[in-house]
């Protein structure tokens, strides 16, 4: 089976010539990129956060798999969701590595294939064209989480260290995240400072706490956290952050912005 492409035309281009356009407008290529362990890169349409992302895809060697960690806004599916089928893109299909799922779900039994929770979710499709783009051969493990366990986070960025270790695969971490959800810019900016310094700082227990705590609505907060631990786990020593915007410095609106940013970690 193939999981249909839902955001397309709304989020992004559908069509594939425009799509190209505007992945090229916001990827640059012919530079130096570097082999990373993991990165942080938003989801909103990409007339929003696509310069952000293109930030992160202009600088990363996207690698044959990709272990793909977004947020559920939908609510609907398991706290654990991974996507089973391929992807559709405007750019062709996007495989999902089985063999990678399977040992995964060995490492992590929590982790249900799950058609539903990935049905209608636009926070991992929107990764797709940039990682198709960027290596068109690349496999993805597409996971949508909902989860507020914090042992569970942690359990399972270990497992996908494990599962990518056991496997011997060369493989990227990427987190589906935006930042702050609608408050005014210099209030999404402070409170996004201390939840990007904490995932600079390599320490997913701090980001968890300090969202929680400072009430941050990064909404891939789940996503990251497990990221981080996964990163460590495989030898990660350090995070760069290569671009911070807001939804504000595209429509000129400051009053309620949403806060992108784009991390790599290795």
């Amino acid at each position: 089976m193939v999981r249909r492409a839902v955001v397309a035309d709304s989020f992004y281009p559908a069509d594939k010539s425009r799509l190209l356009a505007q992945l090229e407008s916001l990827v640059r290529t012919g530079g130096s990129t570097e082999k990373v362990l993991g990165a942080v890169s938003p989801h909103a349409g990409y007339i929003y956060s696509g310069p952000v992302a293109g930030q992160v895809f202009s600088r990363i060697q996207v690698p044959g798999a990709v272990v793909l960690l977004a947020p559920n806004h939908t609510g609907l599916g398991a706290v654990f969701a991974a996507c089973a089928d391929d992807w559709q893109t405007p750019l062709g299909e996007v495989a999902t590595d089985r063999e990678l799922l399977q040992t995964l779900g060995s490492e992590f039994p929590e982790l249900t294939e799950d058609h539903v929770a990935h049905a209608h979710e636009h926070s991992a499709e929107v990764q797709l064209p940039f990682i198709k783009y960027a290596n068109p051969d690349a496999k993805v493990v597409g996971i949508v989480l909902m989860s507020n366990d914090l042992a569970n986070l942690t359990k399972l960025g270990r497992a996908i260290a494990s599962a990518i270790r056991k496997l011997g695969r060369d493989a990227l971490v990427l987190a589906s995240s935006d930042m702050t959800h609608y408050e005014v810019r210099e209030s999404a900016e402070a409170k996004d400072r201390l939840a990007i310094d904490q995932i600079l700082a390599l320490n997913p227990d701090g980001l968890w706490e300090t969202v929680k705590t400072q009430r941050i609505s990064m909404c891939g907060v789940a996503p990251v956290t497990a990221m981080l631990v996964a990163c460590k786990e495989l030898g990660a020593k350090s995070a760069t952050l290569v671009e911070y915007a807001t939804s504000g410095d595209v429509t000129g609106d400051y009053s309620q912005v949403v806060g992108y940013a784009a991390i790599t970690v290795k």
